[in-house]
């Protein structure tokens, strides 16, 4: 029996298929406005490169060239397939310490119609909930219908930032989604789930994550990457935002980085030869891996 369940409750089902966009302006905007659908992105340095730390030998050095986070591309992507379908606007909200925007480009040439940055000295040292403080401030100003973010960051991997953002904001979170619905009466989100997807309902606006992979994001045409220097982009400062240097940054940091070191080289596997009992190694290591 099919069942719609709130944002408390989910349902489970084992399909696996990928399933289309379906979209229906709500009826909160006019009918000819659509949906303003806000996506958080993020400028990292090019993994490409080698990395390197900052003279404090405990940050990420952020002072080369930044490029767009691969991981948001496909939340840029679902919502500009949203915005399609159902008319209405993207905007780009983006925390840069240093003012670069060319990571912000590559989105607006993908079709975003604009970008909100903050960049201010005092953001450096921010951790996951500084982060979040800052963008929860720029889209209470923005007022999205919805928020897109991505389900990590590939120079932090913290996964809260999300969650964080919707606690600020006291919105309804749905994590990992493959899929999302935005109708009349809310949102639809089919979530990925280990044995298939949880079907989850909840009110807009929410704030939502999309797992990487969902989607192909476009490429930016020559037409779209001229046209993008043309886009509206806000640069604003936390004073812009009402935020003290004191909540951010190094100062306002509830975690701290103790120490940075490389990586263990990694030994060598274990060569069995298989003497007709080479299968029952390989059960037993399974089970010392809990895989089995």
């Amino acid at each position: 029996m099919r069942q719609r369940h709130t944002h408390a409750q989910r349902r489970s089902s084992v399909a696996r298929r990928d399933l289309p966009f379906r979209v229906a302006i709500r009826g909160r905007r006019q009918h000819n406005q659509g949906v303003k659908i806000a996506v958080c992105v993020k400028q990292i340095p090019d993994p490409a490169n080698p990395g390197r730390l900052d003279a404090d030998g405990k940050t990420l050095a952020r002072d080369e060239k930044l490029i767009l986070d691969e991981s948001d591309s496909y939340g840029v992507e679902m919502a500009l397939q949203l915005a399609e379908a159902a008319g209405g606007e993207v905007v780009l909200v983006s925390m840069s310490p240093t003012g670069e925007v060319g990571g912000i480009r590559t989105a607006l040439a993908m079709g975003a119609d604009a970008a909100v940055i903050i960049s201010d000295d005092a953001l450096a040292g921010s951790d996951a909930l500084g982060t979040a403080k800052v963008l929860a401030a720029a889209l209470r100003r923005t007022q999205p219908d919805l928020i897109l973010t991505a389900t990590e960051s590939t120079d932090g991997y913290t996964g809260t930032v999300p969650a964080q953002i919707a606690e600020l904001l006291s919105l309804p979170s749905v994590t990992f989604a493959k899929s999302v619905e935005v109708g009349s009466d809310g949102l639809l989100v089919r979530r990925q789930a280990e044995y298939g997807y949880d079907e989850v309902a909840c009110p807009l606006p929410a704030v939502v994550s999309v797992t990487a992979g969902v989607v192909e994001p476009r490429y930016p045409s020559f037409r779209g990457i001229m046209a993008a220097k043309s886009k509206p982009t806000e640069m604003l400062t936390l004073a812009g935002l009402g935020l003290e240097p004191s909540e951010v940054g190094w100062t306002g940091a509830r975690q701290r980085i103790i120490d940075v070191s490389p990586v263990p080289e990694r030994g060598g596997g274990e060569i069995c030869e298989d003497d007709g009992t080479g299968h029952e190694r390989i059960v037993a290591l399974l089970e010392e891996l809990k895989v089995l």
